[in-house]
């Protein structure tokens, strides 16, 4: 690592070496030469002339070496032209070669088959890190489905709900994420080979007008990238359309990503759940005290930034002219990697706050207490309806005394006093005996079907969705998150 040249956080801080990997020089570099090889087999297969020691030649250096990288940064320096630099750099380590290197292609060939090739990759490395997280919070959803707390509509004080049945509501999204991500991966058409405008005419003219065995190569090249479809009306470049859809895909995980980490940050604040915090962890320079919620912060973070990426993919996609333009060429240089890579540092920061929330039952318990009294009035207006009282004069009554408790707490800051008050007036005697926390103060009372319906999720959703995973979800350590 240069501590003199700028490097981007992505790599130093937040991206798996994998996903690193996959979107490096020699990666990129080393797949454009398979697909030249591929490519001249194909050729060869159907009859061109094409050497074996050609082809073993070109198997022997179709992973690039820092000497192939000296010798194309030459090259690339003399003809100013990235493609055919590292064509002259292949060429030279596999002479026997060299002239049948990208024989009847363009450059796109190599550069938009490849990047087709690192989409498809890029994505199946998400899917099985996406479900472990998945997996992770439903055992989390099923360990709390019991416990109430709660609920919040418009920010205020609703319904109580659970703390597994919450959690749900995260996971659902997760799922929809990740069937987008299966979707975008199966609906990847590979290029092939196209030729300058998409028409395949340089091929044609290679085998003598046989177009036959212009499909066929086409199909060839594409079996050997291990696609199962091919886009058969390309025009020099893949749809760029293509990456708009992957980078909406990505950026609406995103989208969840910010979420849960939005309501695990002021669930924090509540002091109701807590990201991981370690032991010698520091929160603050200054405050010692300080828990913050630096993953779901980060998490956050990361999120807009990826969501923010969709826009430049649109304008990419509208501005192609015609069979191409190469406006597209800087902005997908640096986004697509990018993309990916902060993508898979949200998987990663969501496994690792996933593997650790602390929960804080006694202070969900405080809050709720203090919100049940009001909770439970619908609840008291219908005892007292079976009783023989009116409706509408119970609701009155109810009314009265909630707005009296209310600005106790609200004007003196004093505890709800709304049990107490209903216990002094003689009009709710006949529902006094049932004012207790095994009746109708019981918080359970309160959670509908909450834990039937984090079963019923967990088995009808999540198992179903998690059900190709089973390799990659078992359990495990934490992902491992840096600074």
């Amino acid at each position: 690592m240069s501590y003199d040249e700028w490097q981007s956080p992505m790599g130093a801080r937040y991206a798996s070496k994998d996903m690193l990997k996959l979107f490096s020089a020699r990666t990129r570099a080393s797949t454009w030469r398979q697909l030249w090889i591929w490519l001249a087999e194909a050729e060869q297969t159907l009859g061109l002339d094409i050497s074996d020691e050609a082809i073993s030649q070109m198997k022997a250096a179709s992973t690039m070496s820092d000497e192939d990288f000296h010798v194309a940064a030459i090259e690339e320096k003399r003809r100013r032209h990235d493609v055919m630099a590292h064509v002259h750099a292949f060429g030279q380590r596999a002479p026997a070669a060299a002239g049948k290197i990208h024989l009847g292609a363009t450059s796109c060939y190599v550069t938009d088959n490849a990047d087709l090739i690192f989409l498809r990759d890029g994505l199946a490395m998400l899917e099985p890190k996406l479900a472990r997280c998945i997996k992770k919070l439903s055992d989390f959803a099923l360990e709390y489905k019991n416990l109430p707390c709660l609920g919040f509509t418009h920010g205020q004080p609703a319904q109580p709900i659970t703390v597994g049945r919450r959690a749900t509501q995260w996971i659902e999204s997760l799922i929809m994420d990740l069937r987008n991500l299966e979707r975008a991966r199966s609906d990847l058409r590979f290029r092939g080979v196209k030729g300058t405008t998409g028409t395949q005419a340089s091929f044609l003219e290679l085998f003598h007008g046989d177009h036959t065995k212009v499909k066929q190569l086409d199909e060839l090249v594409t079996k050997k990238a291990g696609f199962s479809k091919r886009s058969i009306v390309s025009v020099q470049t893949y749809n760029r359309k293509i990456d708009f859809d992957i980078a909406n895909v990505l950026a609406s995980f995103g989208t969840t990503c910010e979420h849960i980490g939005t309501d695990i940050r002021h669930l924090a604040m509540l002091k109701e759940l807590e990201e991981p915090f370690e032991k010698d962890q520091i929160g603050s320079s200054a405050m010692a005290y300080k828990r913050n919620p630096m993953r779901c912060e980060r998490m956050c973070s990361l999120a807009r930034k990826l969501t923010s990426l969709t826009q430049g993919f649109g304008q990419t996609y509208a501005h192609q002219w015609f069979e191409r333009s190469l406006d597209d060429s800087a902005i997908r240089r640096i986004d697509i990697p990018e993309m990916f890579l902060i993508a898979d540092s949200l998987c990663i920061l969501l496994d690792n706050v996933s593997s650790g929330l602390v929960v804080y039952p006694a202070v969900i318990n405080a809050r709720l207490q203090q919100e049940l009294p009001f909770m439970a009035t619908e609840t008291i207006i219908m005892r007292m309806v079976e009783k023989g009282a009116s409706r509408q004069e119970t609701h009155e009554q109810i009314r009265v005394l909630s707005h009296e408790a209310g600005a106790v707490v609200k004007q003196e800051g004093k505890a709800n006093d709304l049990v107490e008050r209903i216990r002094k007036e003689k009009f709710f005697e006949p529902v006094w005996g049932e004012l207790t926390e095994n009746d109708l103060l019981n918080p359970a009372k309160f959670i509908g079907r909450s834990p039937e319906q984090v079963d019923e999720f967990v088995e009808e959703e999540v198992e179903p969705a998690l059900a190709s995973y089973k390799e990659h979800i078992s359990s495990g350590p934490a992902a491992e998150i840096n600074v």
